[in-house]
């Protein structure tokens, strides 16, 4: 898996929330674009496959983004969106196992059985008693 910190564009921003005297002047808030279309580092089979999966993240320019602005600190922020961008590509770029077909066991079968007459007959206990008429 490569590093595509090399190919993130970063931009800075004033953090939301509490901050006290430095929240109107310091930007500590770093978001991470990243161009899937241009990018050197994957191939074209790759590229189809983080546009299929990040869709929900890509905007309509095609910039992969993401925000951080739990740190205080702008470095420890940009930490972190390359270690989430990066998680987010290794994840996408992983394949899936295949499901394996099972049957329940013969047990398993039996136990389930034996549950549901207990219930029924739990349930026929609580029935209203119609006489003959």
């Amino acid at each position: 898996m490569q590093d595509i910190s090399s190919e993130i564009i970063f931009q800075t921003s004033r953090s939301g929330g509490k901050g006290g005297q430095n929240v109107n002047k310091v930007e500590t808030a770093v978001i991470g674009s990243f161009n899937i279309d241009s990018s050197a580092l994957f191939n074209q089979y790759q590229k189809d496959i983080l546009k299929q999966k990040l869709a929900n993240r890509i905007n309509k320019d095609g910039f992969l983004q993401v925000k951080s602005q739990v740190h205080r600190g702008q470095m420890a922020n940009k930490e972190e969106v390359i270690e989430k961008m990066n998680d987010l590509i290794k994840n996408s770029l992983r394949k899936k196992k295949p499901r394996i077909a099972t049957k329940p066991s013969k047990l398993s079968q039996e136990k389930r059985l034996e549950w549901k007459k207990r219930q029924s007959e739990a349930k026929l206990g609580r029935r209203k008693y119609r006489g003959e008429s």
